[in-house]
């Protein structure tokens, strides 16, 4: 999810730019977007001429971006991949 906001912040509105910028599969990143504007962190628009989906992050999505991106600053990478992996072996 926070890399398909990352993308549509930094100029991927497409959805084939977006699915390669987050290194998806089609049907996953469809699911997201949709996602993603249902908790309107997302706008679809269609331009009229050729009606194409464009993507465009909130501010509310901006926002959410900007939170995890400080908690990625504030805390040290081992104590990420730490807490990771003991959740990921909790739940084995």
């Amino acid at each position: 999810m926070l890399d398909i906001l990352s993308a549509i912040r930094d100029g991927k509105e497409k959805p084939t730019k977006i699915m390669y910028a987050a290194n998806l599969s089609w049907k996953p990143t469809q699911k997201v977007l949709s996602n993603l504007m249902e908790q309107g962190l997302l706008e679809m628009r269609i331009t009229p001429r050729l009606s194409r989906k464009r993507y465009m992050i909130t501010e509310k999505g901006i926002n959410v971006l900007d939170l995890f991106e400080k908690a990625d600053e504030v805390l040290p990478k081992e104590e990420y991949s730490d807490i990771y992996t003991r959740a990921v072996h909790a739940r084995s």
